[in-house]
């Protein structure tokens, strides 16, 4: 193989690899998703938050050095029942009144092989924080990248469902949080 075709070959693939360099990703807000999944009295029900940010710098090369900052508003819930999003909006669920916001802050990210992470850090809901591991792929083409995973984390550890709603026999415990972010690097 020539010397020509090697680097025709490596140019052509280039925008198939990962960015070798630290970037900055912006959201795609309209391509995003932030989803959740709890049992409700053993049934699974499912909802989501409509409006949501995040601030993502991230190199696959150098994962440890990577941050990232979640921004969800919480009054943006959607369970698919408006009398449902008013209670979760409500005092004894997110309190949105006083909290209106649920915050990540990453503190480490670690490869776990292939296109696989693990992001830690700190979830803020209701004014607790708690520490979170969120596992999660990375797949860019380009300047195009999509961050793709989901953890559980436990209501009660947030205080989110009290009163009546605080037994987990009624609503569970622990809720799935399901994220796809696709994203674009900037410079």
């Amino acid at each position: 193989m020539t010397r020509t075709t090697r680097l025709l070959l490596l140019a052509l693939a280039m925008p198939l690899m990962p960015a070798a360099h630290a970037a900055t990703y912006a959201l795609q807000p309209d391509k995003s998703a932030l989803t959740f999944v709890y049992k409700q009295m053993g049934v699974p029900v499912e909802g989501r938050f409509k409006k949501f940010s995040a601030a993502i710098d991230f190199d696959p090369a150098k994962p440890a050095a990577a941050k990232a900052t979640i921004d969800v508003d919480l009054a943006s819930v959607d369970t698919g029942l408006a009398e449902a999003d008013e209670e979760v909006a409500g005092k004894n669920w997110f309190d949105v009144k006083n909290f209106p916001h649920a915050k990540f802050v990453s503190t480490a990210v670690k490869p776990l092989g292939g296109n696989h992470y693990e992001a830690s850090g700190k979830m803020t809901i209701r004014g607790h924080t708690q520490d979170v591991t969120a596992p999660f792929t990375f797949a860019a083409r380009g300047t195009a990248a999509t961050f793709e995973g989901s953890f559980v984390l436990k209501r009660a550890d947030y205080g989110i469902g009290q009163g009546e709603w605080a037994d987990f026999g009624t609503v569970a415990n622990e809720i799935q949080i399901k994220f796809r972010f696709p994203a674009t690097a900037g410079k």
